[in-house]
């Protein structure tokens, strides 16, 4: 497995903006539904968006309406557009595929909201 590495995260205030990237194998890419997930309390990951290669996307509750994950097919990246950050969305944010496949975690890309 490829360990993925995420990229974008960063300190803002709240009601900010960040882009988060991350680069995948593209027979990963190409194949299978590839998304963004973020490190909760427990130490487990919460979905937070995914795209399927056939356009069709999907969000966690807490972020619809305000994040908006894109696919670059050229570049087998995903691309995390997150707005109005609120202070709960303070954590590590990880890419993967979904389901995710337990051996690809990177180190993820921290992003820390300020109140």
């Amino acid at each position: 497995q490829v360990q993925l590495v995420e990229s974008g995260g960063g300190l803002v205030e709240a009601g900010g903006s960040l882009t988060l990237s991350c680069t995948f194998p593209g027979n990963i890419f190409n194949n299978y539904p590839v998304g963004w997930y973020r490190q909760t309390p427990g130490n487990q990951h919460e979905m937070v968006a995914v795209s399927q290669p056939n356009g069709f996307k999907s969000y966690g509750q807490s972020v619809k309406g305000r994040f908006t994950i894109s696919r670059d097919n050229n570049k087998h990246t995903v691309h995390l557009q997150m707005n109005n950050l609120r202070p709960e969305d303070t954590t590590i944010y990880h890419c993967n595929k979904f389901p995710p496949a337990p051996d690809s975690w990177g180190q993820g890309t921290r992003v820390s909201v300020s109140s």
